[in-house]
C-alpha cells in the first residue's frame, strides 16, 4: 500500500470519526438549505432552470467556506502538536503527505456537497430541471471545491496555527474573486489577465447554466495544480530549517 493511499484513509478516518467533521457538514448543509429557500425558490416566479442556475450560485459560498475549514488544519495541525517530525523521519515524500491529505478532504467535502442533491429535486415539485443541468452544476461544484481546498492546503503549510492558515487561505481565495472587479476598472492588456484568472465570475457561471466548457474545467484542475505544488514546495523549504 502506496503511502498517499495511507495517508488519504487516516485522514478520511480522522473526519468521519471526530465531531468537527460532521459539525462542518451540518453547518454546510444549513447554509444550503437556507440560501436555497431565500434565494432558489423564495425569489417569486421564475423558470425551473433558472431556480437551478441560482442553487449552484449560491452554494458556492458554504463550499468555499467548508473547504476552508476542512484544509485549513491539514498540515498545520500537524506542526501544532509535534507530528510533523514524525512524518519528516519517516519514508513518506512530502507530495504524498499533500496529496493524501487533500484527496481526504476532497472525497469528505464532495460527499456533503452531494448530500445536498435532495434540494434541486425539489424543483420537481412545481417545474422541471434538467439533468444534465444538475450533473454539470455538481462538477462546477466539485472543481470549486478541489481549488479551495487546494488553497487551504497551501495556507496550512505557511504556518503551525489553523486560524492563521483559515485566515490566509481566505485572503488568497478573495483575492482571485477579485480580480473581476479588477479587471473592471483597468484597461489594456491587464484587463484580459485579470478577467482571465479571476476564480469565480468568468468559469463558475457556465457551469451553473448547464453548460460545459473543457476550458473552464482546465482552468480549475490547474489552479488546484499549482497550490498544491505550492503546498509540497513550501514544506520541502521547511524541512530543512
Amino acid at each position: 500500500m502506496c503511502a498517499t493511499t495511507i495517508i488519504f484513509r487516516r485522514e478520511l478516518a480522522a473526519y468521519l470519526r471526530s465531531p468537527m467533521g460532521w459539525v462542518i457538514a451540518a453547518i454546510t448543509l444549513l447554509l444550503d438549505g437556507v440560501l436555497f429557500q431565500a434565494f432558489a425558490l423564495g425569489a417569486g416566479k421564475r423558470l425551473s432552470a433558472v431556480a437551478l442556475a441560482e442553487f449552484f450560485r449560491y452554494s458556492t459560498l458554504p463550499v468555499a467556506v467548508a473547504a476552508i475549514a476542512l484544509s485549513m488544519r491539514l498540515v498545520a495541525e500537524e506542526r501544532e502538536q509535534g507530528t510533523m517530525v514524525l512524518l519528516n523521519t519517516s519514508p513518506v515524500r512530502d507530495r504524498d503527505i499533500v496529496l493524501g491529505k487533500f484527496l481526504a478532504a476532497f472525497v469528505f467535502l464532495t460527499g456533503v456537497t452531494l448530500a445536498s442533491v435532495y434540494m434541486p429535486l425539489l424543483i420537481m415539485v412545481n417545474g422541471k430541471i434538467s439533468v444534465g443541468q444538475v450533473a454539470v452544476g455538481y462538477l462546477g461544484l466539485a472543481l470549486w471545491g478541489a481549488t479551495m481546498l487546494a488553497i487551504g492546503v497551501f495556507a496550512s503549510s505557511l504556518t503551525r496555527h489553523q486560524l492563521v492558515a483559515g485566515i490566509v487561505a481566505a485572503a488568497i481565495a478573495g483575492c482571485f474573486v477579485a480580480f473581476y472587479f479588477l479587471s473592471k476598472v483597468v484597461d489594456g492588456p491587464l484587463k484580459d489577465v485579470f478577467a482571465s484568472i479571476d476564480l469565480y465570475a468568468r468559469h463558475f457561471p457556465p457551469f451553473q447554466q448547464g453548460v460545459l466548457h473543457l476550458a473552464h474545467v482546465v482552468y480549475y484542475l490547474a489552479v488546484t495544480y499549482v497550490f498544491l505544488l505550492l503546498a509540497v514546495k513550501t514544506m520541502e523549504a521547511k524541512r530543512w530549517q
